[in-house]
C-alpha cells in the first residue's frame, strides 16, 4: 500500500522532519508493506486544498496547523494569545481534552492520527522592532488563514492579511507585506531572514499541527493498520517536540547570523492587550469560555 502525505513545510522545516519521521515509522512498523510518500512545499496543494483532497481521498495525510480554527471553532482555542505556556502544558491539554478535539474533527469528516506542532510564533518585519502592541500600528502583516489570528492583530493595530505560506517570501521581498509571524522553524526554512530586518520574540501563539486523515478513509482501514498509524502518530509527536526544542536554539542563531536585529518583546503588554480577544471567543463560540477555562486550568501545575 502506498499513501501520500502532503504538507506546506519547506525543506529543513519542522513539518518536513515530522512528516518524514511518521513515514519512516510506518514503513518500519509495517515491515515495508505500507509506504508513506511525503510531499512538502505545497507540492500537493496549500492547506485549504489539502483539506479538500483528504476528503476526496486524493491525499492520505496532511499536516494543517492554524487553518484548523476554520474547520471547527473548537480549534480556535489555540489561537488565543499566550494560552499555552509550554510543551508540557500542551501534553496535559492533549491528555485531558483529546476527545473534544477528535470529536470536532470527526464531525467535519477528519480524523486526527497524531498531534505534532508548528510551535511558538514570533513577529518579523521591515519597519521597526516590535516591543509592545502599539509598535504594530499600520504594519502590513501576513497571517495564516484563521479568523482569530486576523482579529488579534487588528486588535494590536496591525493590518493583517491572510496568505498562503508559499506566497509569503515574495510578498515580503517586494514590500507587498511588511512582516509576518511564524515559529523559527518556518522562518528559517522559508528563508524569511533574507528579506526581513527585525525579529521580535513575542511567542504570542503556540500552534499545534495535526497529522490529519479523512475520517472515512481512516475508519475503512483494518484495525491493526489504524492502531499502527496511531502509534506512529504518537511517536512522531515525541520526535517533533524534541526536535522543535533544539531548533528553537539552533535556528535563532541562524536568523541572527543573517543580520536580523532581534529583540525580546514585552509579553506582559501583549497579554494585557489580548483580553478582548478572549472575551470575543467566549461570547461568539458555543462553549468558548469553558474551553478557555479548561486549557488555562491545565497550565497550572500544583
Amino acid at each position: 500500500m502506498t499513501m501520500k502525505f502532503g504538507h506546506v513545510g519547506a525543506p529543513g522545516s519542522l513539518f518536513e522532519a515530522t512528516a518524514n519521521n511518521f513515514a519512516e515509522c510506518v514503513g518500519s512498523a509495517s515491515g515495508g508493506k505500507i509506504e508513506v510518500q511525503t510531499f512538502g512545499s505545497s507540492q500537493l496543494g496549500k492547506d485549504k486544498e489539502l483539506l479538500q483532497k483528504l476528503k476526496l481521498s486524493q491525499v492520505d495525510f496532511a499536516l494543517p496547523s492554524s487553518i484548523m480554527s476554520s474547520v471547527d471553532d473548537v480549534f480556535g482555542v489555540f489561537e488565543m494569545p499566550y494560552i499555552i505556556a509550554d510543551r508540557d502544558h500542551m501534553r496535559r491539554v492533549q491528555d485531558a481534552m483529546m476527545d473534544t478535539f477528535q470529536s470536532a474533527a470527526e464531525a467535519k469528516g477528519y480524523h486526527i492520527v497524531g498531534l505534532a506542532e508548528n510551535g511558538f510564533r514570533h513577529i518579523t518585519n521591515n519597519t521597526r522592532p516590535i516591543n509592545v502592541p502599539a509598535d504594530l500600528e499600520g504594519i502590513k502583516l501576513r497571517t495564516p488563514n484563521g479568523v482569530w489570528r486576523v482579529a488579534m492583530f487588528k486588535l494590536y493595530g496591525a493590518n493583517p492579511t491572510p496568505m498562503a505560506l508559499s506566497d509569503v517570501f515574495t510578498a515580503l521581498q517586494t514590500g507587498v507585506m511588511d512582516g509576518q509571524e511564524n515559529p523559527y522553524a518556518q522562518i528559517a526554512s522559508a528563508k524569511f531572514q533574507e528579506v526581513q530586518k527585525y525579529l521580535s520574540i513575542t511567542g504570542h501563539v503556540y500552534t499545534p499541527a495535526y497529522i490529519l486523515a479523512s475520517q472515512k478513509s481512516f475508519s475503512g482501514l483494518p484495525e491493526d493498520v489504524q492502531a499502527m498509524l496511531t502509534d506512529c502518530g504518537n511517536k512522531a509527536q515525541d520526535f517533533t517536540y524534541e526536535t522543535a526544542a533544539q531548533l528553537e536554539i539552533d535556528l535563532l542563531d541562524v536568523i541572527k547570523a543573517a543580520g536580523v536585529e532581534v529583540n525580546e518583546a514585552d509579553k506582559a503588554a501583549f497579554i494585557e492587550a489580548s483580553k478582548p480577544i478572549y472575551k470575543a471567543f467566549a461570547d461568539e463560540v458555543d462553549g468558548g469560555q469553558e474551553l478557555i477555562d479548561q486549557v488555562l486550568g491545565l497550565g497550572k501545575v500544583n
